[in-house]
């Protein structure tokens, strides 16, 4: 069992803001933050596999492990564990993205044992009953229903397959309506019992905490998954090679009975690992961050086109996106298509002005210290920082590093990515693309 403190390693004692790193046997990892002033701790299993890691036959199937863990373990049933978590007034849950996975929670710090035992339990010792995985598949096929109801989150899906086709990242982390319904019991045990390893774990904790007793907590719940796993290391950061994008029309359309059109215009963009990232979050808050962006002024403010106009980043181990999101009446949608597309042709033609850079900076320096004054942001950012990076970035860090992106810097990096040729998904009441209007047309006669 190894330990390093980070930063300030060799100290006898973690300072508050110190993040403290323990290498279990099995390949697990222990990372922890002592927040003053609180009486709470968030704990997460974080585990290092989400939808993309799924072949076709498993699309869906780390989502639908987050609904069937919790359904009863060898030790406890469902109802047990609402009770014990009912009982202390803490929350249990558990999300699902495209690369990790993680099962979380928050409780007070005199009920951490409870959280460590359950969320062991739940993660390592779930039984997977076949009544209770024919229960959950009506359940997530409800959550399918429901996403496609919300068109702001459909289209977000439509705009990844757009982007990315048939590579793993341009399919839904929910899975479709199709893969639930064939997903098999034995689909899912195998799913489970082949990835959820202690290789791919980190146990992320923030609170009023001490690590060493974090340490003892985990190592005893988890023992006997890091003793099925050996003399594994832990497996590294994930860097996979290149994606290649979609081919063929870079426009999705989904025709829906809406009142609304709900766009989506991007680009490819850079990876997490990318040295350029900082002056792609500056560059992404100028453009469409809030409301005195660049959007936002251009499109509501200006023209009164849309109520809600932003964008966005999306990045992973090798690849992201810059997406602009805007929904407004359908006689307005082909203006608002042409001003998105004339306010990106200018910012990759002409960059940024200073006082746009200045202030996005302002907003990411404020927004990234003030999103950290909770226990559980505190802890997903160190757990995503271990399982992602391999290493915390202190807080610091990541402000200096706001600072110093350049003007040139975003000027360089919108020329090229901005550039590019638009990628589309539409939602709204069109039967097919030969109803759109023309600057949507041609975004698929470019592709």
């Amino acid at each position: 069992m190894t330990g390093v403190l980070l930063p300030g390693a060799g100290a006898a004692a973690a300072a508050p803001g110190d993040v403290v790193r323990t290498e279990l046997p099995g390949g697990l990892r222990v990372v922890t933050e002592a927040v003053p002033g609180v009486r709470s701790v968030s704990i997460g299993i974080w585990i290092g596999i989400g939808s993309r890691d799924e072949s076709p036959r498993q699309a869906g199937a780390a989502h639908y492990l987050e609904h069937l863990l919790f359904k009863g373990t060898h030790r406890r049933s469902a109802v047990e564990i609402a009770e014990q978590f009912d009982a202390v007034g803490g929350d249990l849950n558990a999300f699902t993205a495209k690369e990790h996975t993680c099962y979380y929670a928050h409780v007070l710090d005199a009920d951490l044992p409870l959280a460590v035992d359950v969320l062991a339990d739940v993660v390592t010792d779930a039984t997977l009953a076949p009544p209770d995985v024919e229960i959950e598949r009506g359940v997530v096929l409800e959550e399918i229903a429901m996403r496609d109801d919300d068109p702001e989150d459909l289209l977000g899906e439509l705009f990844d397959e757009a982007l990315f086709g048939d590579h793993p990242l341009g399919r839904p982390v929910i899975g479709s309506e199709e893969s639930i319904r064939r997903m098999t019991r034995e689909t899912l045990h195998e799913f489970w019992s082949g990835e959820y390893t202690t290789p791919r774990m980190v146990v992320a904790a923030a609170g009023n905490l001490v690590h060493d007793e974090v340490v003892e907590l985990v190592s005893a719940a988890l023992a006997r998954a890091a003793e099925r796993a050996g003399n594994a290391s832990p497996v590294p950061p994930r860097r996979p090679g290149p994606v290649r994008l979609a081919a063929g029309p870079r426009l999705v359309l989904r025709p829906e009975d809406t009142e609304q059109v709900h766009l989506m215009l991007g680009v490819p963009a850079l990876d997490r690992h990318d040295p350029r990232r900082s002056a792609l979050t500056v560059l992404n808050t100028a453009l469409g961050g809030g409301p005195s962006s660049r959007l936002f002024q251009q499109v509501r403010e200006q023209r009164g086109l849309a109520y809600s106009v932003y964008s966005a980043l999306a990045t992973y181990a090798d690849a992201g996106s810059l997406s602009v999101y805007a929904g407004c009446a359908p006689d307005r949608v082909d203006e608002v298509a042409s001003v998105v597309r004339a306010v990106l042709t200018e910012v990759a033609a002409d960059g940024l002005t200073p006082t746009e850079i200045a202030r996005a900076q302002g907003n990411l320096r404020g927004g990234l210290v003030l999103g950290l004054e909770d226990t559980p942001s505190r802890m997903n950012r160190i757990g995503r920082n271990e399982l992602d990076y391999g290493r915390q970035r202190t807080i610091a860090e990541s402000l200096d590093l706001i600072s110093a992106v350049t003007a040139d810097e975003v000027k360089e990096l919108a020329k090229e990515l901005l550039a590019a040729p638009l990628t589309a998904a539409v939602v709204g009441p069109y039967d097919d693309e030969r109803d759109l209007p023309g600057s949507l047309r041609a975004l698929a006669e470019d592709g």
